[in-house]
């Protein structure tokens, strides 16, 4: 027996070009609990993962603004996409792009919440975030504006109830400050090597291995406890 796990995507399945290492397909299809793949890409993302892997639709996109377990035949949203909306309008009105380019690929999808690129000035982001109450994350990957009563661990508790568990049943994985969100509700935490501060101070447990080999690693350190 293992335990239901949490596992994040960028920087914890992929490989430093940010590509998925295939070794983890294998490893995640063999996992004899239910797998939750929790991100903060967009919805989609998530879902067409889970849908090449052969597992069940099990995902919490958007750090925790939209959750779908496929057995309980529900997508629940816990975001704030009109605050979001509001805070693009005014960072472009301010003279700020997103900073993806023509065809925003990043953002097409997302339904609760804006990420921004982060080579864009933090500053004034947070800062109109700030005036329509939201939040400012930054994954590594990109800053992500969210309502404040919404994280990745929010996500789990959610998918969690959907499961008919207890998050803290879950050992999660993870590199980032969204993942110490989750970490903080989740009964175990790995951080892999390359986590920033926030994930490896938040992880009960950091592994050797870095990226995809830190969630090999993870994975057969949690085989051989439980």
């Amino acid at each position: 027996m293992v335990p239901p796990l949490a596992a994040d995507i960028d920087g914890t399945l992929t490989r430093p070009d940010k590509s998925i290492d295939p070794r983890v397909f294998d490893a995640i299809r063999a996992w004899d609990a239910p797998v939750v793949i929790a991100t903060g890409k967009s919805f989609p993302y998530p879902v067409g993962l889970c849908e090449f892997l052969g597992v069940p639709l099990n995902v919490i996109a958007e750090n925790g603004g939209a959750v779908y377990i496929e057995e309980a035949g529900e997508v629940v949203y816990n975001g704030d996409p009109e605050g979001a909306e509001a805070v693009a309008a005014d960072y472009l009105e301010a003279g700020y792009d997103l900073g993806w380019g023509a065809v925003d690929m990043v953002n097409r999808w997302r339904e609760t919440e804006l990420a921004v690129s982060r080579e864009r000035p933090l500053e004034p982001l947070e800062r109109i975030a700030a005036d329509h109450e939201m939040d400012v994350v930054d994954t590594g990957y990109a800053y992500h504006v969210k309502s404040p009563e919404v994280d990745k661990g929010e996500g789990l508790k959610t998918a969690a109830r959907l499961l008919d568990c207890a998050p803290e049943e879950f050992v999660a994985v993870g590199d980032s400050e969204n993942d110490a969100e989750v970490f903080g509700v989740a009964g175990t935490a790995y951080a892999v090597a390359n986590a920033d501060d926030h994930a490896l101070s938040a992880a009960d447990v950091v592994t050797e291995g870095a990226f995809a080999d830190g969630f090999l690693e993870a994975l057969e350190s949690i085989r051989t406890e439980w």
